[in-house]
C-alpha cells in the first residue's frame, strides 16, 4: 500500500476543513496552506473554549488548561479535578468519528502544580484496498496522545510549566508496509494573572504564551519520509471584570501560528516537495518565521486571531459566544461560537456550538460537551 493512501486517510478522517485538507500550493490564487503530521493535536478538546473561538491561552484557569498553557494551574482554585470532553467529528457524515479528552490537575503545595491528559483520536471503521482493488479487510484506525506537565508558581503574578508529551498513529493498522507512527514533544507556556480593583469593581488582568509540540517529525515508512508535528505559537491577553455583586463578564483574544516550514510555490498537490524536509524540527521553527514564499506579507497571513467573550451569573451559569479567523490562502477557516456552562458544587458541565461562515466544517451543527468534577468541594461535602 502506497504512504499516500494513509495519508488520504488521515486527512478524509480528519477532516480539518476542505480547503486546509485539500488545498494545495498555487502560485495564481495565493493559497498555500501549511500541512503537518497527526493534526488532531490542534483540535480544540474542550466546550469552554471551543464556545469562544477557541481562546484559551489567557482565559482564567480552569481544569482544561493542559492543552492551552499548563501554566495556569498555578492560579486554580480547585486543589484537585478531572474533566472529561466528548467530540463528535464529521458527525453529518458519519457517526463513528471522535475525539475524547480525560484531563486531571494535582496542587502539590502553594507552588507546584502536577498535572496529565490523554487525549484519544478514533477514525472509526476504515475499509482498506490494496492497490490492486482487493479488499483487505476492515480496521479502526486511531491515535492518541498522552502528556503530564509540572507547572511553578514563579511570583505572585507570574508561573511557569513544562509538559512532556507521547504521540502515537496508527492510521492503517494490519497493512503492508505501514507503521505506526510514534513522536515525542514537549510543551513550554508562561501565564500572568494580576486581580486588582478597577472603578470600585474586582477585576483580573491575564496574558499568556504558549509553545506547544515541541519534538521529533513522525514517519509511517520506517523513517523514510518523515513529517513535522505541529509546533504551535499562542499569545493571548485576558480582562475579566464585576458587572455588579452576581454578574461578571471576560474578554479574551488570542493569535497563534504554526511553527513549521512553509512550502514552497512550485509544490504540487500535497504530495509534492516542500520547503524544510531536510530541516530538524528546531530549524523548522526558527526558519518558519521568515520563510514563506510571499515574503513578510504572507507570514502574516499564517497568523490566526481568536476573539472570545464569558459571562458568568453568581458564578453558576455562564453564557459563551467567540469568533476565528484563518486567512482565505492558509486554509479559510472562519467561524463564530456559542455555548453555555453550568457549575454545581461538585460538578460542571459546559456546551459548545460552532457556526461556520466560509465553508463546511467537521465541527458544524454539532454539540459538544465537557463534565468536570472537583474532588475539594467533594470532599468539604462530606465534612
Amino acid at each position: 500500500m502506497e504512504r499516500r493512501f494513509v495519508v488520504l486517510i488521515t486527512l478524509i478522517g480528519l477532516g480539518l476543513l476542505t480547503n486546509k485538507t485539500f488545498a494545495q500550493t498555487n502560485s495564481t490564487t495565493g493559497a498555500n496552506t501549511i500541512l503537518t503530521g497527526v493534526p488532531f493535536l490542534q483540535i480544540a478538546p474542550d466546550s469552554r473554549a471551543g464556545a469562544m473561538g477557541d481562546v484559551g491561552v489567557a482565559t482564567t484557569p480552569d481544569m482544561n488548561s493542559q492543552h492551552w498553557n499548563a501554566a495556569k494551574y498555578a492560579f486554580i482554585e480547585s486543589e484537585m479535578g478531572v474533566a472529561l470532553s466528548y467530540t463528535p467529528w464529521l458527525r453529518n457524515l458519519v457517526d463513528d468519528i471522535n475525539v475524547a479528552y480525560l484531563v486531571g490537575h494535582k496542587k502539590l503545595d502553594d507552588l507546584q502544580s502536577f498535572s496529565a491528559s490523554l487525549r484519544y483520536f478514533s477514525l472509526g471503521d476504515i475499509s482498506f484496498m490494496s492497490n490492486e482493488g482487493t479488499f483487505q479487510g476492515t480496521q479502526s484506525p486511531n491515535e492518541f496522545a498522552f502528556d503530564v506537565a509540572y507547572t511553578r508558581l514563579l511570583s505572585d503574578y507570574f508561573s511557569g510549566s513544562v509538559a512532556l508529551r507521547y504521540i502515537h498513529s496508527d492510521l492503517a493498522p494490519g497493512q503492508e508496509g505501514i507503521t505506526p507512527g510514534n513522536s515525542y514533544a514537549a510543551d513550554i507556556s508562561f501565564y500572568y494573572q494580576n486581580e486588582m480593583r478597577v472603578n470600585r469593581k474586582e477585576s483580573t488582568i491575564s496574558a499568556g504564551v504558549a509553545i506547544t509540540n515541541i519534538g521529533s517529525k513522525i514517519s509511517y515508512t520506517d523513517g523514510e519520509q518523515k513529517d513535522f508535528i505541529p509546533t504551535n505559537l499562542r499569545l493571548g491577553v485576558g480582562y475579566k471584570t464585576e458587572m455588579d455583586r452576581y454578574n461578571t463578564i471576560g474578554f479574551y483574544f488570542d493569535i497563534n501560528k504554526l511553527l513549521v516550514p512553509t512550502p514552497a510555490l512550485d509544490t504540487v498537490g500535497i504530495f509534492g516537495d516542500r520547503y524544510g524536509e531536510d530541516k530538524s524540527p528546531i530549524a523548522g521553527i526558527f526558519s518558519s518565521f521568515s520563510d514563506a514564499p510571499g515574503g513578510f506579507s504572507e507570514e502574516l497571513q499564517e497568523v490566526n486571531l481568536s476573539f472570545g467573550a464569558e459571562y458568568w451569573y453568581n458564578k453558576q451559569f455562564a453564557l459563551r459566544a467567540g469568533y476565528f479567523y484563518e486567512h482565505e490562502n492558509k486554509g479559510n477557516r472562519k467561524y463564530f461560537s456559542a455555548g453555555a456552562g453550568l457549575k454545581l458544587n461538585v460538578f460542571a458541565l459546559d456546551f459548545s456550538y460552532l457556526m461556520p461562515t466560509e465553508q463546511n466544517h467537521p465541527l458544524a451543527n454539532t454539540l459538544r460537551f465537557t463534565l468536570s468534577f472537583d474532588f475539594e468541594s467533594f470532599s468539604n461535602q462530606r465534612r
